[in-house]
């Protein structure tokens, strides 16, 4: 029985304001509050409201026979908490449908899994931590910005205590392998990895509303046949994509949300069903290792990391910035903290490429790559400076050390202490009932009181 594993991701890049060179050490602020109001606004209007709302319709018609899941940035999140919290009240409706996962993510959406392991592991603690207090259940399955992953980083995640994690199914790591199969992380065998088939994901939100695409125009059917239609054993079938494909890439207009309001009745006529990243995990054995020496992704035909670090400016940038990482994790100052995930979105670095981008490749506010480096360089400095007020970069690197030391320690007490209350949470809860039998035998002796003088005359 083959499997869809339908999955979308949300994340809103929180935009940059124009920044010159004579401002550093003056202003602090960086953002373009205009821009990201009017930009989160209306992907979600156009896209997030109405995707949302079809998915509970979903939920709401097939029951669990329909799953999906998500996994929503740190900055997303912000954003929408700010100027549309209606998204968040959508999927807190969703989520009590029983019908949909939410996934791990790092909450600035940036590049800290190939620069500094505890940088990766804050940002990932701390999303996770937010999809609890959001949604009620903490992530067991994580999601890497763009999809980045490697056997490093597999191991990584799997020490933090992940289960599984989703990756791009690219050819160049696949070789003559399928993205069918469950597989599993080549250094720790106990992550489990779902691959990415970017052929059936992009079928929906690059060429769906493509009139010179000769499968156009798509149908339900025809693309559930196209599943239906794959070898056998082929076990799994993973559709990830951006939400925003549906609405903003694809337009509401050419009826995407009807094809996907129509997949599971023609995916349950021919046999095929949904599961989430979790389910599947639980329920199917890997079939072997997949091997990544160098990361990947799911960007750009090389699904590499090039479109984010591809030049020397992309390179030098990306040094900077975490050139002072550790001492922005020891760091309390809120605002400090705040800018530092929102200067780390990946978007920024995105900006600076020289690739070849196509038509369609969005800038923001620059004019060039150039424009785009000399503007984030500008605010980096600015940013260094504040951090470097806080900690001197004369510290000693000992002394730095030995904060971060605690910081990880304190962290690992944090964690065993939330294990240890809920384990006891859980005795206490199997102890209760219980503690109510008493009660009720003692019922029957307040009864009986009464006897107890008769008894006495009976003794005389």
């Amino acid at each position: 029985m083959k499997t869809i594993c339908l999955y979308f991701e949300i994340h809103q890049n929180i935009h940059l304001k124009r920044y010159r060179f004579f401002e550093i050490g003056k202003d602090h602020y960086y953002f373009d509050d205009y821009e990201n109001e009017r930009a989160i606004t209306e992907t979600a209007e156009r896209s997030y409201i109405p995707a949302i709302k079809t998915f509970i319709e979903m939920a709401k018609t097939y029951g669990k026979e329909f799953k999906v899941a998500f996994s929503i940035s740190g900055c997303a999140i912000e954003l929408l908490e700010n100027y549309s919290p209606e998204v968040i009240e959508l999927l807190q409706e969703l989520n009590e449908t029983g019908c949909v996962e939410f996934l791990a993510e790092p909450y600035s959406h940036g590049l800290s899994s190939l620069a500094n392991e505890d940088v990766f592991r804050d940002e990932v603690a701390r999303q996770a931590k937010k999809m609890k207090e959001l949604f009620g259940k903490k992530p067991t399955v994580l999601r890497n910005s763009s999809l980045i992953y490697s056997d490093d980083i597999g191991a990584l995640v799997a020490s933090m205590g992940y289960k599984g994690m989703i990756a791009e199914g690219a050819k160049h790591i696949l070789g003559w392998k399928s993205p069918h199969f469950l597989y599993h992380c080549a250094l720790n065998p106990n992550l489990k990895l779902l691959l990415r088939d970017y052929k059936f994901s992009d079928d929906i939100s690059l060429r769906f509303n493509n009139s010179s695409w000769n499968e156009y125009p798509l149908f339900a059917d025809t693309y559930v046949d196209w599943i239906a239609q794959l070898p056998e054993e082929d076990q799994i079938v993973n559709i990830f994509m951006e939400l925003c494909a549906l609405g903003i890439y694809q337009p509401l207009s050419s009826n995407i949300l009807e094809f996907i309001k129509a997949i599971p009745a023609v995916a349950k006529q021919r046999g095929i069903v949904f599961a989430t990243p979790s389910e599947i995990i639980a329920k199917t054995k890997s079939v072997g290792e997949i091997e990544a020496a160098y990361p990947m992704s799911w960007n750009d035909e090389e699904r590499d990391t090039s479109c984010w670090l591809g030049n020397i400016m992309q390179r030098e940038a990306f040094q900077k910035l975490y050139s002072v990482a550790d001492r922005v994790l020891i760091c309390k100052d809120r605002r400090i903290t705040q800018d530092w995930d929102r200067i780390q979105a990946s978007n920024n670095f995105r900006f600076m490429t020289t690739k070849p981008m196509g038509v369609g490749f969005y800038r923001g506010i620059y004019d060039s790559p150039y424009d785009a480096f000399t503007n984030y360089m500008n605010i980096l400095g600015d940013f260094i400076n504040r951090v470097n007020a806080l900690y001197p970069s004369e510290i000693e690197n000992d002394e730095l050390n030995a904060l971060l030391t605690t910081i990880r320690n304190q962290g690992e007490e944090i964690e065993l202490k939330d294990k240890e209350i809920t384990r006891l949470q859980t005795r206490l809860n199997k102890l209760e009932p219980k503690s109510d039998e008493p009660k009720k035998a003692a019922a029957p002796k307040k009864a009986a009181a009464p006897k107890k003088p008769a008894a006495k005359k009976a003794e005389k």
